[in-house]
């Protein structure tokens, strides 16, 4: 259940991101979701950081799911400081790369279909986050690809699954 309410507001924040980057809404409004959305995910953290059952794998989970809170936290603080988002784009690089090899061990490990998907998920994850490096730190003109596959990402690697899980269809 516990990933199905962090995927749902994984898919939040992705879908209204990606219809804030097409410009359909404002810059201080976008704060709110990106804001929720940390502390959604930063909950999971601790939880699977901290938590009673926590073992090596509730904490290799909890460091990947703080790349999500991190990155959701700095798009409100670049929102409501004006900073360019130079700083997030070569975060989002990091981020990147570090799921090089969660990919390629999510993949090597896949024995059912849910496995499958969660490694595709990494997998659109991190060309998402490699967008906006080439978006935010490098500038590459990349905007409208970069909120349309935010969007639809936020809809196939978050709401929908999300959703699904929560109502036990999944």
């Amino acid at each position: 259940m516990v990933l199905g309410f962090l995927l749902l507001w994984v898919g939040a924040v992705l879908f209204l991101n990606g219809l804030w980057l097409m410009g359909k809404i404002e810059d201080r409004e976008i704060v709110v979701v990106n804001v929720i959305s940390g502390l959604v995910a930063s909950a999971v953290v601790l939880q699977s950081v901290f938590g009673a059952g926590a073992n090596a794998d509730s904490i290799r989970a909890g460091a990947l799911t703080l790349l999500f809170a991190t990155t959701y936290f700095w798009v409100a603080y670049n929102r409501l400081s004006g900073v360019d988002g130079r700083g997030l784009g070569w975060f989002s690089l990091f981020v990147a790369i570090t799921l090089i090899p969660v990919i390629i061990r999510a993949y090597g490990s896949v024995s059912n279909g849910a496995e499958f998907w969660l490694a595709t998920n990494w997998l659109i994850w991190a060309v998402l986050w490699f967008m906006y490096f080439l978006l935010l730190a490098l500038g590459k003109p990349i905007l409208k690809q970069t909120a349309l596959v935010t969007l639809l990402a936020g809809i196939v690697t978050g709401w929908l699954p999300g959703f699904l899980l929560l109502d036990g269809l999944m």
